[in-house]
């Protein structure tokens, strides 16, 4: 994974070298995202620069990616987990250049049309394609979104697109989230949005039911297409269920390359599992347990509070948004980006997405029904961008640590998702799997992992590193904001207005790092209990009058709960 900057509709009379050194300097914010090398292209029309982070053909791959007769040059944020069967599959000849995997994007686009290829694509993407003698720029970001992507003009008009907001948050006064699942054809001038499937309708998955094996084989799958590498890697173990199954496929595949042709061991024969937390975490305790069964080499990691909040403005700056749910969960993981950073790792398997896909996330327990629970599941993976995926990218990418997230795997959510939502739902009357959130999912890999870990209640990331780290926010915040600054936050920010001291003193960090209205609109507003969306508050009444994002707020459910 690596960052992305681009500037198209340059014109005659432009000053290329002052464009191409702004271009350069821009992107150099984003260069703790690809600190591996540096790439530049420019003709009369259009600038791409690139900063790689090196993790397939890391020897050859540098970018931006020509085509063999210069028309065409592309820069990827990304990895194409199917490059080689999709080049198997082209009907032209094409001169590959390089062993990266994106490169097959160039010459799919030679051969195809931008919303059909985009969609046998299975990886995490975002990319600027500049087509030189058509004087064409394709923009396009992954189906989930777990590749940030940004875009604006500047004040002459010319398209800017950046992989993270800091990159061009000063020079576009419009500056916006490109969206998940769509391409830009400068061709037509339009959004496209490309990524659309059955199962985000209810009534397309009402009775399906699916079983057990063929869940855990399309993770199998899913897993084994993810540890694509060139280099050492490991995984984030935090010892909940997500990051535990993640773990446990992984540690079955390891010591064998990927390619089925090659029987030689990989670069580190046992997995390396990476857990952190304030000491006598829940988090810290449990990886212990998973880890040892799973024989991994485990690194569990202590930070204290202080630490944390020393890091804090950082990770805003790093993070770009002001929600508070994804700030407490961002800043351990920056802290151990850092520590596996310094280990000579540069990509990590991690557990997001399972919780939008199952339903993990304790309030699901109070879902009337199935309808309403799959709705809010879609919800929810539209909204991934803006959370999970955000905080694990840019949480580890501050650090050039790559993230990869099986669970979001296409092919894998194309199985999970169209399942009936009700046999994801929880019934209280059960002694069975159903018993608990995710239970479908857990009865699948029976076997996998010590009971204690396969049943172990979902935990948030921000709760699982030690509950003390958010009461701790808390009282911070408390001590740093005034009644009376809250009471007028409205004024101060009328987009979006903090309603807690804690969401107030985040506000006032994120606007230090980036102010005014487009910068404040790329995060997403509104109530939230335990991560739910807006909509579900009102599934439960005691939602409405004590909404947090933690999960301790489920009053019933969570053991521990506040």
């Amino acid at each position: 994974m690596c960052s992305i900057f681009g500037i198209f509709g340059l014109q005659s009379g432009d000053d290329l070298q002052g464009l191409r050194r702004q271009a350069l300097e821009l992107s150099q914010r984003q260069r703790h995202r690809g600190p591996d090398w540096s790439g530049v292209y420019i003709d009369d029309h259009a600038i791409l620069v690139h900063e790689r982070l090196a993790i397939v053909d890391p020897a050859g791959g540098s970018q931006p990616l020509r085509s063999a007769d210069g028309g065409l040059a592309l820069a990827v944020n990304g990895e194409i987990y199917n490059h080689r069967e999709l080049e198997k599959e082209l009907t032209q000849p094409y001169g590959f250049l390089t062993g990266s995997d994106c490169e097959v994007i160039n010459a799919l686009y030679r051969e195809d049309e931008p919303a059909s290829f985009l969609n046998r694509l299975n990886g995490i993407f975002a990319f600027a394609l500049w087509d030189k003698v058509a004087g064409r720029a394709l923009v396009a970001r992954d189906p989930m979104g777990v590749c940030p992507l940004y875009w604006g003009h500047d004040r002459e008009g010319r398209l800017c697109v950046a992989s993270e907001m800091k990159a061009i948050s000063g020079l576009c006064a419009d500056v916006a989230q490109f969206p998940p699942g769509h391409y830009y054809d400068s061709a037509s001038g339009a959004l496209v949005k490309y990524y659309e499937r059955p199962w985000r309708d209810y009534d397309a998955v009402a009775g399906v039911e699916v079983d057990g094996q063929e869940l855990r084989e399309a993770f199998e799958r899913a897993v084994h297409r993810q540890l694509m590498s060139d280099v050492p890697y490991g995984v984030l173990l935090s010892g909940g269920l997500d990051s535990s199954l993640v773990t446990a496929v992984a540690a079955r595949y390891a010591r064998h390359r990927i390619e089925e042709d090659d029987k030689s061991e990989a670069w580190w024969p046992r997995l390396h599992s990476f857990a952190i937390g304030l000491k006598g975490s829940p988090d810290l305790a449990a990886a212990a347990i998973a880890a040892k069964a799973l024989d991994t080499v485990h690194h569990g990691f202590e930070y204290t509070f202080e630490e944390g909040l020393d890091a804090l403005p950082e990770v805003v700056r790093h993070i770009e948004t002001y929600d508070v749910t994804t700030i407490r969960a961002s800043t351990p993981m920056y802290l151990l980006a850092r520590r596996i950073k310094a280990m000579g790792v540069k990509m990590v398997l991690s557990g997001e997405g399972s919780d939008e896909i199952f339903g993990g996330y304790l309030y699901f327990h109070k879902a009337p029904n199935a309808r309403e629970f799959h709705e809010e599941l879609v919800r929810k993976l539209d909204a991934l961008h803006n959370y999970d995926c955000l905080r694990a990218n840019k949480s580890m990418m501050a650090w050039g640590v790559e993230p990869r997230v099986p669970f979001l795997d296409r092919e894998f959510m194309d199985v999970a998702m169209k399942m009936d939502a009700r046999y994801k739902m929880v019934d209280k009357t059960s002694t069975g799997p159903e018993r608990m959130e995710k239970g479908i999912l857990r009865a699948a890999f029976e076997g996998y992992l010590p009971d204690s870990i396969l049943w172990r209640q979902k935990e948030q990331f921000s709760d699982g590193v030690g509950y003390g780290w958010i009461d701790g926010l808390k009282e911070h915040a408390e001590a740093r904001v005034s009644d009376r600054e809250l009471g007028a936050a409205g004024k101060r920010f009328p987009i979006n207005p903090p309603l807690t001291k804690e969401a107030y003193y985040y506000r006032s960090v994120f606007e230090e790092f980036y102010p005014g209205p487009a910068a404040a609109e790329t995060v997403p507003g509104g109530k939230s209990i335990a991560c739910s969306s807006p909509a579900a508050i009102a599934w439960d009444a005691s939602f409405a009058g004590a909404a947090d994002p933690s999960g301790r707020a489920i009053a019933g459910v969570h053991n521990a709960a506040i």
